[in-house]
């Protein structure tokens, strides 16, 4: 076996999920894994991976394509077509070296293919490449804000997911008990799937999230000078004032009362 490869850790561990039937390949897989810093999740088959996946949603899948109950080309198509776990990079292991296999395996949307024997720092690269570029994708949505999913360069079901998220909030604007647990019933998720999908593709918490498109749409209001800052408080769900102030200044940089001055 080769050496681990020696990597500084990350201050929080990304969680990988192993999806390899063989034992001994997984035992080098976690080792590995967890010997540069990852949380590693396993899982035996497809049919588990599958399962692990939606309910734990790792930052990153690693599958082996032959395996008993479900292969690994048919888990990559599950998991890239399934909105909970559409984002999650995916890393197919595979001893086959033909080409049309490979071209199955990123048909199904694999992020990347890994062809058996490779090394700890072949598999190490691959990892940290992926986990950088959905950092770099992160903040691309931070920048540009979340609230135009349609203009950001992302897989179509993740802007959908995202639209769909805004369109929920934003029907829901009014009422201040509009919650977390209320988005995610009505997006179909958990409370912890919600957080993860959205801390993955805008490294916010789904609190935030929410919090994010009021004080957005309260900051398009007060550009119209729709109103006072204390009705467009009201209007955005927000039924004090000090707090939305809050929320609004560390969104902005800025009170709402200066927001107005520069944008008057």
């Amino acid at each position: 076996q080769q050496p681990a490869v020696n990597s500084r850790k990350p201050e929080k561990a990304s969680i990988i999920l192993v999806v390899e039937d063989n034992i001994d390949m997984r035992d080098y897989l976690r080792q590995h894994l967890a010997e540069a810093g990852y949380q590693v999740l396993e899982a035996a088959n497809g049919q588990e991976g599958y399962e692990t996946a939606v309910a734990q949603i790792p930052d990153l899948v690693i599958s082996d394509v032959m395996m008993p109950k479900m292969d690994g080309y048919a888990l990559c198509n599950r998991l890239k077509t399934d909105d909970k776990t559409s984002h999650i990079p995916v890393i197919l292991l595979t001893a086959k070296v033909e080409r049309d296999d490979k071209l199955e395996g990123l048909e199904t949307g694999a992020d990347a293919y890994l062809t058996k024997p490779f090394d700890a720092r072949e598999l190490q690269t691959r990892v940290k490449n992926l986990i950088a570029l959905r950092s770099k994708l992160r903040e691309k949505f931070r920048r540009r804000m979340i609230l135009q999913p349609g203009e950001i360069e992302i897989d179509s079901i993740d802007a959908a997911f995202l639209e769909k998220a805004v369109a929920i909030v934003e029907k829901n604007l009014q009422a201040e008990s509009f919650s977390v647990e209320n988005l995610a019933r009505q997006i179909g998720m958990s409370r912890m799937q919600l957080h993860r999908k959205l801390r993955a593709l805008t490294d916010q918490s789904a609190s935030h999230f929410i919090c994010a498109i009021r004080v957005q749409r309260a900051a398009e209001l007060i550009k119209k000078d729709a109103a006072t800052i204390t009705e467009i408080a009201y209007m955005v769900g927000f039924n004090s004032h000090p707090y939305f102030s809050k929320c609004f200044q560390e969104h902005f940089g800025m009170t709402p009362t200066e927001y107005k001055k520069q944008n008057g």
